[in-house]
């Protein structure tokens, strides 16, 4: 019997170089018409900005032709214009309000370092299935990043937290990478664990309960994780953690009660949190009652909330334009709510665009986990995909008063070099997740073991 060749998977290159000369075209003329528009003139750093951002693009997508040829070809593309269109909006607000200190520049050299660490995981990291042997070490490694900020001398406290540490005359957020490391701690120990997480222990009132001893060390990482962000009174990533691993748990086991336990111990943690601390009640009465007089004259009531939300209706449909409106009348319009000063000047058109782009990242790490063969490369890609949907939820829905508040930053688009770099990372690990689940002859595997599937077979595979 004659055999059947398979089908040569396209890699997908050309169509991501076309993509991305559209994704800057569109960045380099919104930066472009937000200083002709204020100034009547290009911004003094326009060409060097504008050669940097191309450079450091094309840089990426040469690294991904090398190391990860059959890498999905819109994550790059798509990122690129988020990252463009939140760099304009910051040079926008920062062109108004202080052009001394220039946010756009320091935000322009973030996204460089950022890119750049993404074309070193691309590069560093040959296979995803490595990061399977590391599933303790990173959690050690998140249980540190997110304990630095508590030392004396290293973190600092902004604005009522106490998240960030001091690295010369820069800050960090530790808690953007440690979301990372947890993800490929469950990962790991989700992947190995998931048949007696499913299927061992008992039934309560038609619930699959599983055993202690299994379920214990990953309860007990989640608690201590979300314990620590709350005495840093960083309780929006303490729900992004929640969201991450009740969801990536819900993948590895395909449990309905998983959703309904979550939901439940998610209402109960709510209801406490209001009840001992001050701020999170505060939010809440400024979510709840916000067009009240009381509310909005109050320090840190709701006078954000309603000025972003005037801001997006001055907006409209199509939006003031770029460098036109009030953006920068909101407290913290470059950051917290980036999206309502988008809002304003992209209009209810531009904020739809947006939030496609960010189903598109959804729908792409989704489909990436759908397609990986290995069950560890599943978890992780669905995981980040999941962290970045629910991260993406918190924050507009805060801003549009879906949902409380919570102070997370919206992805690419907010000022925030911690940010920044943490997203870049998980485009990487996407495309080099994407990379081995659209090869046509995959990375060999080997057997190993301590581990229940097989691990790859690094010297093959050159």
């Amino acid at each position: 019997m004659a055999t059947v060749e398979p089908t040569p998977v396209p890699a997908g290159r050309a169509s991501e170089f076309g993509l991305l000369l559209i994704s800057l075209v569109l960045g380099v003329s919104a930066y472009a018409l937000v200083g002709l528009t204020v100034n009547d003139s290009l911004p003094g750093t326009f060409y060097r900005d504008c050669l940097a951002l191309v450079a450091i693009a094309f840089v990426m997508h040469v690294v991904i032709r090398w190391r990860a040829p059959y890498a999905d070809p819109v994550l790059l593309p798509v990122a690129i214009t988020l990252n463009s269109i939140g760099l304009a909006m910051i040079f926008q607000i920062n062109l108004v309000t202080d052009p001394q200190n220039s946010l756009a520049s320091r935000q322009m050299v973030w996204t460089l370092i950022s890119i750049a660490a993404a074309c070193a995981v691309l590069i560093v990291l040959r296979d995803h299935r490595t990061l399977r042997r590391y599933t303790y070490v990173a959690l050690l490694a998140g249980a540190i990043l997110l304990i630095l900020p508590l030392l004396p001398g290293i973190g600092v406290e902004i604005n009522g937290a106490r998240i960030w540490v001091r690295l010369g005359p820069a800050s960090f957020q530790p808690a953007e990478l440690a979301k990372i490391a947890f993800a490929m701690f469950c990962a790991g120990y989700l992947v190995t664990n998931r048949d007696t997480l499913a299927l061992a222990g008992r039934k309560v009132l038609g619930l699959q309960l599983p055993r202690l001893r299994d379920f214990g060390p990953l309860l007990l990482a989640l608690g201590i994780s979300i314990a620590v962000l709350v005495l840093q009174r960083d309780l929006g990533t303490s729900l992004l953690f929640f969201g991450m691993f009740l969801g990536m748990l819900y993948i590895a086991t395909e449990r309905i009660s998983w959703i309904i336990v979550g939901l439940g111990l998610f209402g109960v943690a709510a209801f406490a949190a209001v009840q001992a601390f001050s701020h999170v009640a505060a939010r809440f009465n400024g979510w709840i009652n916000a067009m009240d007089d009381s509310v909005y004259n109050a320090v840190g009531g709701s006078a954000q909330l309603v000025g972003g939300m005037f801001g997006m209706a001055n907006g409209g449909l199509i939006g003031t334009g770029w460098g036109r409106g009030f953006p920068q009348l909101v407290p913290f319009s470059y950051s917290d709510f980036v999206v309502a000063s988008l809002g304003e000047v992209l209009g209810l058109t531009g904020i739809i665009a947006i939030l496609a782009l960010y189903l598109i990242i959804i729908q792409r790490g989704f489909r990436i986990a759908v397609g990986t063969r290995d069950g560890f490369g599943k978890l992780l890609a669905g995981g980040l995909a999941f962290a970045f949907a629910w991260q993406c939820f918190v924050v507009i829905g805060g801003v549009t008063r879906v949902i409380p508040i919570t102070g997370l930053t919206t992805p690419f688009l907010a000022y925030g070099g911690s940010s920044l770099l943490a997203n870049w990372v998980i485009i990487a690990l996407l495309l080099r997740i994407s990379d081995n689940a659209r090869r046509p002859h995959p990375l060999p595997l080997r057997r190993d073991s301590d581990h229940s599937e097989p691990e790859p077979v690094l010297e093959e595979a050159r």
